[in-house]
């Protein structure tokens, strides 16, 4: 029996292994078969979010490439306005220098003419002048040179062409 004092050392019952090792089976023996569909059905719902997960990354992949050929498109875009723009600015700076030279040209014949009508105007108040100075220099001259009698003869000639055109 020395053999099997050991067994009976305190604190180490051998009974109490044996019924922990008979436990254990049983509890395996009957939780095999939930726990291995538990297993089963978290592999399953794993798989699934695993596919969920790939599918939702090829989609993020396609609107990431959707995305980079709009940005593709919109510098294509942009690229096309621009040169546009700067079509239409070098088309309008040709038309407002176009434009701007007309306006000059008829200024400055707006200009000629207004200075050869100046002119005339200036001409025609000289010959006024001149005139009106001829008159009154020469009224000036017969009336220091004019005496008296010939005032008088004056007189009755123009009186006398005065009764021939009233007759």
């Amino acid at each position: 029996m020395e053999r099997l004092e050991w067994l009976n050392y305190p604190g180490l019952e051998i009974w109490k292994f044996f019924n922990l090792a008979l436990f254990t089976a049983g509890a395996i023996f009957i939780l095999r078969k939930p726990i291995s569909q538990k297993l089963a059905a978290r592999r399953a719902q794993i798989q699934q979010e695993l596919l969920a997960a790939q599918a939702e990354r090829e989609q993020a992949l396609a609107r990431l490439a959707d995305a980079e050929a709009l940005l593709g498109k919109l510098n294509d875009d942009e690229r096309a306005i621009r040169e546009q723009a700067l079509a239409e600015a070098k088309s309008e700076r040709q038309r407002l220098a176009a434009s701007t030279a007309r306006e000059m040209e008829k200024l400055k014949q707006q200009g000629q003419r207004e200075i050869e009508t100046a002119i005339k105007l200036a001409r025609k108040e000289l010959r006024e002048f001149l005139a009106q100075r001829s008159v009154d220099t020469a009224r000036e001259s017969i009336r220091s040179q004019m005496r008296p009698e010939d005032d008088t003869a004056l007189i009755r000639q123009t009186i006398g062409d005065l009764r021939r055109t009233t007759v």
